[in-house]
């Protein structure tokens, strides 16, 4: 499959370097080296799939032109466009042309995080209760003024990839989300946000770029048992503890699962994308869930919420 890099900023750098001798060429207005300015100037017959990598406000307008041409894209989460016409306009493109269109969320391909799937849909943990989801890194300052400083900040970064993960781990059934805390301590959007859903399964789910080392965190509380997810492979050693619970009470019986070496993630979900091709999928309808759910969000933090307002500074 020939393909065009769209965006050779740190994210389109790691798409190229994952697909490799596949990339035809590189597209950036920027980029000191790029074959082309414009995706507009990149011959239509000289590729097959497009990996766009660009700022949020550019990938709708992208997306419609590559898909219109029947050119496979995958892009970098989030995708929200301007509305739900948008997003839905894109999925009606990809299927009239019979192309894939993928949003990137990498995190589904964790080692550990498939193996929590598993045994979610095992049944290993009997009813779930509750489960809670923490996203922080330390980015504040590289962010601050950038294009990322914008809009919903890592709400819908950081905050994206977690509602990816509770529709993946738990479904798209799960109770409208609100916001319980918005900050701005650093910078011009939001730099640290927790939120939740108090359906069958409550949910708590926080998103920071002040946390000075690098913390990811899943923890599943069910019926008959447990399970808690510890790091990504980016950063070092992920684990993926699994408890059974003792009844009436006790010490669990546990299970310990250790992954490390090079992030697989990256290289799994290209090749996920290269199968979609050969199908024509698309992910859209999952941003659109994403998107509402984003939206629902920052629409809660001005609403009262017994008798107060929620905490947005």
């Amino acid at each position: 499959m020939r393909v065009i890099i769209v965006g050779l900023g740190n994210q389109g750098k790691k798409r190229q370097t994952v697909a490799g001798r596949d990339v035809v060429a590189t597209v950036d207005p920027a980029t000191p080296g790029a074959d082309y300015v414009s995706v507009l100037d990149v011959p239509l017959d000289s590729f097959d799939a497009a990996l766009v990598c660009t700022p949020d406000a550019a990938k709708a307008e992208t997306l419609e032109y590559l898909l219109s041409r029947g050119k496979h894209s995958l892009v970098e989460k989030p995708l929200l466009g301007s509305g739900r016409g948008t997003l839905e306009r894109l999925a009606e493109l990809a299927r009239q042309r019979g192309v894939a269109c993928y949003t990137a969320y990498n995190h589904r391909f964790e080692p550990n995080i498939v193996r929590l799937k598993e045994a979610l849909d095992s049944g290993a943990l009997g009813r779930v209760y509750w489960t809670r989801l923490f996203y922080g890194n330390g980015t504040a300052a590289n962010v601050k003024g950038t294009w990322r400083d914008q809009g919903l900040g890592v709400l819908a970064d950081l905050g994206s990839h977690l509602l990816d993960l509770v529709l993946f781990l738990l479904g798209p059934s799960v109770a409208p989300f609100q916001v319980w805390g918005l900050y701005r301590h650093e910078n011009h959007a939001y730099d640290h946000v927790a939120f939740g859903s108090s359906g069958d399964v409550a949910i708590e789910a926080e998103a920071s770029l002040l946390s000075w080392k690098n913390t990811f965190a899943i923890d599943v509380i069910g019926e008959t048992g447990s399970a808690h997810v510890n790091g990504l492979m980016k950063w070092g050693t992920s684990t993926l503890t699994v408890r059974k619970r003792v009844f009436p009470s006790g010490v669990p019986l546990e299970q310990v699962t250790a992954s490390n070496g090079p992030d697989p993630t990256w290289e799994a979900e290209y090749q996920h994308f290269k199968t979609l091709c050969v199908s024509g999928g698309n992910t859209i309808e999952k941003d659109v869930w994403i998107a509402s759910a984003l939206e629902a969000i920052a629409a809660s933090a001005a609403e009262p919420a017994n008798g107060r307002k929620r905490r947005v500074v």
